[in-house]
């Protein structure tokens, strides 16, 4: 699983794990299976009204929209994912921090043709492996990428942070918190470093200067990362 940064508008830089291409792959198993169920289902349903292929075409390319547009329709609608995506723990996202939209989905759609249905998956395979944000040509022409969303327990996930022999504080006005009250902003800093949400880390970085009174020149993301520290650091003298 590689890591790559994404930069923000506001010039904050989020590490980001691109999705493992056999995270991808099983995912593209997996909506392969739905759409292959959904055709059989369909044609099931069909030939059980004695609606006949040849006589009613038009009825058939209507139901088959559906698993057609499955890809565009699944990422517009759910936020990144298709059904196997969710299964898998990744998501679409914009390289710019940005929430995708109908364009970026739209494009990534059409050209999965050449990326994976002509090829039978060569071109996108390919591609993704020689670059180095997890791209396949969809994603180079969107400005998307897919990222993991799964998650591993280390120390850094409980409110204590794993701090050097050496650290030194920068802000003791951090003691000002209670427990839970730090838990509350380690637990929504994390998940917007993880999930990019910038705007979150921002609201962050604004609320405990309000809180604490400290001035301070750091980016917001350096800035709530250090207050997290210094309090972990001040919990451990204790």
């Amino acid at each position: 699983m590689e890591q790559f940064q994404i930069e923000t508008a506001q010039n904050i830089s989020i590490a980001q794990n691109t999705a493992h291409l056999g995270d991808r792959i099983l995912a593209y198993i997996i909506d392969t299976l739905i759409i292959v169920i959904y055709y059989v289902l369909m044609f099931w349903l069909l030939l059980a009204l004695d609606v006949e292929p040849g006589d009613s075409w038009a009825i058939y390319l209507l139901m088959s929209l559906p698993a057609f547009l499955y890809y565009f329709l699944m990422e517009t609608f759910m936020d990144g994912k298709t059904i196997g995506k969710h299964f898998m723990g990744i998501r679409v996202v914009k390289l710019d921090g940005t929430k995708p939209g109908f364009s970026s989905y739209f494009i990534r759609w059409i050209l999965r043709m050449l990326d994976i249905t002509l090829t039978s998956g060569g071109v996108a395979v390919f591609t993704i492996l020689i670059r180095g944000k997890g791209q396949r040509v969809g994603d180079i022409a969107a400005g998307t990428t897919v990222i993991s969303e799964k998650r591993r327990v280390f120390l850094r996930d409980t409110l204590l942070r794993d701090l050097p022999s050496d650290y030194t504080p920068k802000f003791p006005q951090v003691t000002v918190f209670k427990d839970n009250e730090m838990q509350t902003i380690k637990n929504l800093y994390d998940n917007a470093r993880r999930n990019g949400n910038h705007k979150v880390i921002l609201s962050l970085n604004n609320r405990i200067k309000k809180v604490t009174d400290i001035t301070s020149d750091l980016q917001p993301m350096e800035f709530v990362d250090i207050v997290i520290k210094d309090y972990s650091y001040y919990t451990q003298q204790l």
